[in-house]
């Protein structure tokens, strides 16, 4: 049971929400000690800031409401917008205790409490801060409770005043088993035990959530098994089921055309990134969290790269088409859900031999996966499965990205050459906004 949870009315609902303080002996605190920048002892900085109680709607371009909300408890300092994200996003929508004007639990006629979603910014915070602070608490981060209180007034305030603010998995998913005693069934989660540093299985979805907004996941030239190309699309949607992002090098597996092992020529690259896409299509931004967050990488040398960088592109073409017969050509509407490669940041990894090709107006070479791997083996020259001129190649990813966005560059030699980590393995991907890379 949850240690702050005094009781339970189900096996996934705390019937009161409790007070987040542990009374840890002084004499065993050999933590932090946290000073006062904003706030004063005894006064609750959520308590001194006026609120207004508003509506937030979230409609369709053909005005279809896709979220509403009446009486939302908002600081009245905040925008429209910020209520309608924190209120649409953030607000928890299922399995809160529900209480009347003075605070009191509401129960239904068989005495169990009533529960149902987050009404007021000031809920969110406290989860939030109250939370870290729990956490802080028990693994003996504070010098003593007064320090810890200190750390959660001081967050409480910068929050709820916009002067800070954690990425959108925190505000999902943290705290939602400390305020409110909200568990459910595993999602295939592990977590480091702090007492052994042994790594666990998480025995449910919230006692150690999912609260880190950047992965970056590898990809092995591998169809089922572990590690493999469907595994990821099972580990991509864990990530994006929570409020994550993730990216991957797709660089190690087959071009279209290349030779399989069991006899046959592979389908090609795409062929599997249309699948993925498919799958992080299937989270939408009508659910509990956020639309996926997708980056998708590949090495400039790789045999299926024109198709890569010129992949959206093509789908524009298609929608633009869509739109002459008729359809809408709202982002959400039907005609872009028809085409592929809607759903990720698609980049282009990019040595800096390829620059060199470029100045020289020489040619750049395409290298089947399995060959390229067997002659790094072997020790010997890779032999190439096609060669373009590098100012051809530079041409198309210029106009691809005038021409939708994307792909993006990212310069593998300066990105490896300036690695803090380089013991660690070199960088090979980024995150879905590429600021995080290891």
């Amino acid at each position: 049971m949850n240690p702050l949870a005094a009781s339970s009315t189900s096996d996934s609902v705390s019937a009161t929400q409790p007070s987040l303080s542990l009374q840890t002996p002084a004499a065993s605190r050999t933590g932090m000690s946290i000073p006062r920048v904003f706030t004063t002892p005894g006064s609750d900085p959520l308590e001194e800031i006026t609120y207004e109680k508003r509506t937030s709607k979230i409609k369709n371009t053909d005005g279809s409401v896709v979220f509403e909300m009446e009486n939302a408890e908002i600081p009245a300092s905040w925008s429209q917008v910020a209520t309608d994200i924190v209120v649409s996003k953030y607000f928890r929508k299922a399995g809160v205790p529900q209480k009347d004007s003075a605070g009191n639990l509401l129960r239904d006629q068989k005495g169990d409490v009533i529960t149902g979603p987050e009404r007021s910014v000031k809920q969110v915070v406290r989860r939030l801060a109250g939370c870290w602070r729990y956490w802080g608490e028990v693994h003996g981060y504070f010098a003593t409770t007064q320090d810890a209180q200190a750390f959660e007034d001081e967050l409480s305030y910068m929050l709820v005043r916009q002067m800070v603010a954690p990425n959108s998995p925190q505000w999902f998913n943290t705290g939602l088993n400390v305020a409110y005693g909200i568990t459910g069934p595993a999602q295939g989660h592990y977590y480091c035990d702090p007492d052994t540093g042994e790594v666990k299985r998480s025995e449910d979805a919230y006692t150690h959530p999912q609260p880190h907004a950047c992965f970056i996941q590898s990809v092995t030239d591998d169809m089922v098994n572990e590690g493999g190309i469907m595994d990821l699309w099972t580990r991509e949607a864990r990530l994006f089921k929570f409020g994550s992002g993730t990216g991957t090098n797709f660089s190690s597996l087959r071009g279209d055309g290349e030779p399989l092992s069991g006899g046959g020529k592979s389908s090609g690259l795409m062929s599997f990134l249309k699948i993925g896409d498919r799958a992080a299509g299937a989270i939408k931004s009508g659910g509990t969290t956020r639309r996926a967050a997708k980056m998708v990488c590949l090495d400039l040398d790789h045999p299926d790269i024109e198709q890569f960088i010129n992949w959206k592109v093509n789908e524009e073409k298609k929608v633009a088409a869509l739109v002459k017969a008729g359809y809408d050509n709202d982002f959400n509407g039907e005609a872009y859900s028809t085409v592929s490669g809607q759903n990720s940041n698609n980049s282009v990894r990019i040595a800096h031999e390829f620059f060199e090709s470029v100045d020289k107006d020489s040619d750049w070479n395409l290298y089947w996966r399995t060959e390229l791997r067997k002659a790094k083996a072997e020790g010997r020259a890779v032999k190439p499965c096609k060669t373009l001129k590098a100012r051809d190649l530079w041409d198309q990813i210029g106009y691809a990205a005038w021409a939708c966005a994307d792909p993006g560059v990212q310069y593998d030699t300066t990105i490896n050459d300036w690695h803090t980590c380089p013991a660690d393995g070199r960088i090979n991907a980024s995150n879905p906004c590429s600021e995080y890379m290891f």
